[in-house]
């Protein structure tokens, strides 16, 4: 089995900063908040945290990205190495770097310092582009899109190219596969080629001014799709006809700093894979969904501002204690079920999307094949682990799967730690034997109303009589 594909990155890199404390008094000399205990993180910003993610998920990720020799620039290509491969252009002036102050997650300020620009394109970065099988462009506004201009239009017309576009860069190359504005940028993008249509009142969504937008900018940009992120609401695609709305899957609060790269490093990696656009649109709303909710960049650094190695590959039991861990440091609510889940159906449906709503992530437990069969017998599971896992993580509710060989998942409740323990209306009456462990972390059992002539013993021996 293959891994990811390859993802080369071009674009503006940046190097971030957050200051996070409390703000509990004003200051006495002006009304201001004082922030005290203050903790710094600095991480890859820009195109280099678009690379950063891309990373993450496993990839072989190139960076092509202007650099120079000033402190900044050094700092993030020690934030990179050994995890990102770096193409520098030359950098004229100092890297940009943001720093903003949060006080308990919440941003107050913003401090931009460095205005450093591109210069001209090298050879060795026309060779990775040329040479590239899929390539995101993370256009801030800083020239490195623009020099490369002429190769990256080669290269959309035989490779996947995701345009990730900033009001201040140029406008994406003809024949990109997927163009990624905010629906505030394809409003300003859509006036400037005179297809603006303004507020609309009784459009209070903005579904009806985000397609509309969307599909003049297919027809101005040459783009075989636009999508329109909707930020929690999540996306809508358009081919220039009829929109695909592509909803969140659950509403995650939270930082969204970086959500949109993480949407276009999800997006651009699932056509490197060979997904069709819708696919991949729906990977990346879920991806930048889930990263919302277990706490968006500020996961990514570290107090000693180094930040947060990719997540080494591991099968899906693995995942899922990395999604409960981050979820968990972000200070979200980790909520977990479990079950055979053999044959899915609606009354499982029903519980995991109530379970996922109670809180950030959710993680099922799920019985191996062995754990199954002694508990069902020897003619079950009807659906094989492998399979089961793979149905279970195609919901939009499920954020990981575990797999547990044990009658019961005590064991592995204990690696999770869940804050709450889901579980059917019908074991209302019956005393459950994990519930003093969940308890003992502070947990808590919790009961879903369930749907009544759900079962998968019951719709397995109607197949069998009407065959």
């Amino acid at each position: 089995m293959t891994g990811p594909a390859p993802l080369l990155v071009v674009g503006d890199a940046l190097l971030d900063h957050d200051l996070c404390g409390k703000a509990e008094r004003l200051a006495p000399d002006a009304p201001v908040p004082v922030v005290g205990g203050v903790r710094r993180t600095t991480r890859p910003g820009g195109a280099a945290l678009a690379a950063w993610l891309a990373a993450a998920d496993g990839r072989d990720v190139t960076l092509v990205t202007a650099l120079g020799r000033d402190p900044a620039s050094e700092r993030l290509c020690e934030l990179l190495a050994g995890r990102v491969r770096v193409v520098g252009l030359p950098l004229r002036g100092t890297l940009s770097s943001k720093t903003r102050v949060l006080a308990e997650g919440r941003p107050m300020l913003r401090l931009d310092d460095g205005e450093g620009r591109a210069g001209e394109a090298t050879e060795e970065a026309r060779r990775a582009v040329a040479g590239a099988g899929a390539v995101l462009v993370a256009d801030y506004g800083r020239g490195s899109a623009d020099a490369l201009r002429e190769v990256l239009a080669e290269a959309a017309g035989r490779a996947p190219v995701v345009w990730d576009p900033h009001p201040r860069g140029g406008v994406p190359v003809p024949g990109v596969r997927m163009v990624t504005p905010s629906a505030a940028e394809a409003r300003a993008f859509a006036a400037r080629v005179g297809a603006g249509v303004g507020e609309e009142p009784d459009d209070p969504a903005g579904l009806r001014g985000a397609a509309r937008d969307a599909g003049a900018l297919v027809d101005a940009w040459r783009a075989a799709s636009v999508v329109v992120t909707l930020g929690g609401r999540g996306a809508l695609l358009s081919h220039g006809g009829t929109p695909l709305m592509v909803p969140s899957p659950v509403t995650a609060e939270g930082d969204a700093c970086g959500a949109g790269d993480r949407f276009a490093a999800a997006a651009a990696g699932a056509l490197a894979d060979g997904d069709l656009t819708e696919t991949a649109v729906r990977a990346a709303v879920h991806a930048a969904t889930r990263f919302v909710a277990e706490g968006g960049v500020r996961s990514l650094g570290t107090g000693t501002g180094s930040g947060a190695a990719p997540e080494p590959a591991g099968g899906p039991t693995d995942d899922a204690l990395r999604t409960a861990a981050r979820v968990r440091a972000a200070g979200g609510t980790v909520v977990a079920a479990g079950g055979c889940f053999d044959l899915l159906h609606a009354g499982h449906v029903a519980l995991l999307q109530a379970a996922r709503r109670s809180g950030d992530c959710l993680i099922v437990c799920v019985n191996s094949d062995a754990s199954v069969r002694r508990r069902k017998g020897q003619g079950r599971p009807l659906v094989n682990v492998a399979d089961r896992i793979r149905v279970l993580r195609a919901l939009e509710c499920v954020d990981g799967v575990a797999v547990f060989e044990e009658d019961t998942p005590e064991q592995l409740l204990g690696e999770l730690r869940p804050h709450i323990w889901a579980k059917g209306g019908d074991y209302a009456m019956a005393p459950l034997p994990e519930a003093p462990l969940v308890a003992s972390w502070g947990g808590q059992v919790v009961l879903f109303p369930y749907l009544d002539g759900r079962s998968t013993t019951g719709i397995a021996a109607r197949a069998a009589l009407r065959g």
